[in-house]
């Protein structure tokens, strides 16, 4: 469908933009874009793996739009005073969201998996997409997050896959509502939490999600999935989970700390399955991804064997190395679920923990700065140390009253050590300052790609420090 169309994209660096691109690209369509962070002078690997790709590259000043035939996508968030904006206008462009173009080719692909909640989302379908190639089945992916397992030389930035099978599997977003629009033959709803939208929002946004899809594939340990979709009755409808209602479940669950092992129970049999990526988290993602390619027909020998060589996502949980003793690991945790989710893995296991966090805009402080503080607070120990900053902000009109000391204040009024440092560069100085052997360094945080490069030079100091 986007054979010998000219895309535009505002924003081509994002998580969501980037794998758009390509697959659009792969399709046949000739493909540009523009993005504030090249003209900041920001990820300039990115910009230029693009480049390499034939993807034309350019400042955002609208200098990228030359015809009235180019189709301007960009996030409808996206204010008409941008100048690629004014200039689509101008050219009297074709304007589509990110959301709409994708789910146009999602719809009209022959089968296909959405993967939907608010937690999980980008590494169960990086663990389905994984499953299906595994098994030879040649699948399109669409992912928010770099694929481990898809990373190479000519890939560095592997957050989607363009395959000639017959399978589409894509991530899908409810924070802008455009879940909506996707018509899945199976939908993965892996949870139902306090996130961009109210949980009544949240509630009728998955319900419908779940309900238009041939098959449902949904969390039983998930209290709000729970109160959702057991009483909608839905047929061919599957359940996963620790608990003992579920129809795909996991028991005799051990825990390590770089992956898991535990006993997959299916109706009447027990299966042993070992996964790379930590947490009882991801053993409930592995659950959910083992459910959705059985409803594609793949055998459960061949799901497992896909899942037990998963090798996880970039920034999910991602170990960037030990110096001294002290190990440093990047994750995307940035709500309250996902937050949770990392330092619960963390804390299974002996050690203190030094957690810096970037909230991912003023917004998110509004919406769930309580939240995550109340987390911050039940999982930290005293001895742990929590560091915020201040949020991410690439400029635009935004209430800045609130923001990361309303989180730091609130976790050190529980009684835990939490320090609002504004700047980046101070809280690598403060951390470096605090980390002794037998620490974990974790940076959370999402919207902001260089928070990778903030990780790497935190061990690249503490290695100095170590010789």
């Amino acid at each position: 469908m986007a054979k010998n169309k000219s895309y535009f994209f505002c924003g081509i660096g994002g998580s969501g933009m980037l794998p758009l691109a390509n697959i659009v690209r792969d399709g046949g369509a000739q493909v540009a874009g523009s993005d504030r962070a090249l003209d900041q002078g920001r990820l300039a690997p990115k910009f230029e793996w693009l480049k390499s790709l034939g993807i034309d590259i350019f400042a955002q000043d609208g200098s990228g739009l030359t015809s009235g035939d180019q189709i301007l996508i960009a996030s409808a968030a996206v204010e008409d005073s941008v100048p690629d904006v004014a200039k689509a206008k101008e050219l009297g462009c074709a304007r589509m969201t990110r959301a709409e173009l994708l789910a146009e080719l999602f719809n009209a692909s022959t089968r296909s998996v959405a993967v939907g909640g608010t937690s999980g989302k980008s590494t169960v379908t990086g663990m389905i997409g994984w499953i299906l190639t595994d098994a030879g089945l040649d699948p399109t992916i669409m992912n928010g997050g770099v694929m481990k397992n898809f990373v190479s030389a000519d890939t560095p930035f592997a957050s989607a896959r363009v395959g000639h099978g017959d399978v589409f599997v894509s991530e899908v977003d409810e924070s802008d509502g455009s879940i909506a629009l996707f018509q899945p033959e199976i939908a993965v709803l892996n949870n139902i939490s306090l996130d961009h939208k109210s949980l009544d929002e949240l509630r009728a946004l998955f319900g419908d999600f779940t309900r238009k899809a041939k098959h449902a594939i949904w969390n039983a340990d998930d209290i709000e999935s729970v109160a959702l979709l057991a009483p909608m009755a839905l047929p061919d409808a599957v359940s996963f989970g620790f608990t003992d209602r579920a129809d795909v479940r996991a028991v005799d669950v051990v825990e390590m700390p770089l992956g898991s092992h535990f006993t997959l129970l299916v109706k009447d049999e027990r299966l042993p399955v070992t996964l790379q990526v930590p947490g009882r988290h991801n053993i409930s993602n592995a659950l959910a991804a083992i459910a959705a390619a059985q409803a594609l027909g793949v055998p459960m020998a061949q799901a497992i064997h896909g899942i037990e060589r998963f090798a996880g996502l970039a920034r999910r949980f991602d170990i960037v190395g030990i110096a001294g003793g002290i190990t440093v690991i990047d994750d995307f945790g940035h709500n309250p679920d996902k937050t949770a989710a990392t330092l619960a893995t963390l804390k299974a296991f002996p050690g203190r923990i030094i957690a810096f966090f970037q909230p991912h805009g003023y917004g998110p402080i509004r919406v769930m700065g309580n939240e995550l503080a109340a987390v911050f607070a039940k999982h930290l120990n005293r001895d742990d140390h929590l560091i915020l900053c201040d949020p991410v902000y690439f400029g635009g009109t935004v209430d800045r009253r609130l923001g990361s000391q309303t989180i730091t204040d609130a976790v050190a009024a529980a009684g835990r050590q939490a320090e609002y440092i504004p700047t980046r560069e101070d809280c690598g100085n403060r951390i470096v300052g605090l980390a002794e052997p037998g620490d974990r360094i974790v940076i959370m945080g999402a919207r902001d790609d260089t928070l990778s490069g903030f990780a790497a030079d935190v061990l690249a100091r503490l290695v100095k420090a170590s010789v």
